[in-house]
């Protein structure tokens, strides 16, 4: 029973590493919704531009964990803004229908995709040696000193994420225009500058993940953002799409689902699991954990 106990701890510990890294991405996904109403499919491709970043930082610079880390985040927050301006501006300008978004996300998801490919090669790279190699054995369950780091870092920028929302003038203006975008307009708020700024915020914490996940497993590719983004977005709709804190929690909670999944014994049903969760969530709570029914006019 001891026994038992103890593996259930290791794979909730690897859970919670796991889901802090699909938090962040979530967040990115869920922001974007909030102010947009959008799901941004390039959002995933973000991620691995921020994985490759900190590859080179780390392989070519030969700089350390976090300037790493600051520096994939500041890349990525351009790459974010650029986005934004070039390929979704255009089409808010003119009014144009959702599905004229959705088709230019995935137009640039493509892009993101196949020009990386183009840039850097198809071939895996791999990361030097950054998490230091240690473990911390604590009553028969071994803590990986990367998975406490990955953890940390996570719970540090997801707490920032909410002084920003809360405590700041950019935040403030996220709120409202999230809350009503004309209402906003009209009391002064710069709308395109608060979606400017909403997609840097969103693509830095992608970058981040794709640090955190590249240097956890050593390999980065150009389509590593498939899988990482659509559970990410799954965790997001877990806990509510357009809600921060239910990013956070649907991605911890997709994490150590997934673990205790591969720690039964059935690793190869953990993507079929998190495509499962997405399907029970749809039928039983559409709006998510801490989402709520809206009646909307058609």
């Amino acid at each position: 029973m001891a026994e038992v106990i103890r593996e259930m701890i290791q794979q909730l510990v690897n859970g919670i590493s796991l889901g802090s890294v699909y938090a962040l991405l979530a967040l990115g996904y869920t922001m974007v919704y909030g102010i947009m109403n959008l799901i941004n499919f390039a959002h995933g491709d973000v991620f691995m531009v921020g994985a490759y970043v900190g590859w080179f930082a780390t392989s070519v610079l030969h700089l350390s964990f976090f300037p790493a880390l600051i520096i994939s985040m500041a890349s990525c927050a351009i790459l974010g803004v650029v986005i934004e301006r070039v390929a979704y501006r255009p089409l808010r300008a003119r009014n144009a229908t959702r599905i004229s978004f959705l088709i230019t996300a995935i137009g640039m998801s493509l892009l993101l995709e196949y020009g990386g490919m183009l840039i850097v090669g198809p071939d895996i790279r791999t990361f030097p040696p950054v998490f230091p190699d240690k473990s911390f054995n604590v009553a028969g369950v071994y803590f990986q000193a990367g998975d406490l780091l990955i953890i940390f870092t996570a719970t540090l920028l997801m707490a920032l994420l909410q002084y920003i929302v809360h405590y700041t003038k950019v935040g403030k203006a996220m709120r409202a225009v999230s809350f009503d975008k004309n209402a906003a307009l009209l009391m002064g708020v710069n709308v395109n500058t608060t979606i400017s700024a909403t997609f840097a915020i969103g693509s830095a914490l992608a970058a981040a993940a794709g640090v955190l996940l590249g240097m956890y497993f050593n390999t980065i590719q150009p389509l590593m953002g498939l899988f990482p983004g659509m559970k990410a977005f799954i965790a997001a709709v877990l806990g509510g799409i357009g809600i921060i804190p239910g990013a956070m929690v649907g991605g911890i909670a997709l994490g150590v689902i997934e673990a205790i999944v591969s720690g039964l014994g059935a690793s190869t049903w953990r993507d079929a699991a998190s495509f499962l969760i997405l399907i029970l969530v749809l039928l039983i709570k559409p709006s998510g954990i801490f989402g709520s029914n809206i009646r909307e006019k058609v």
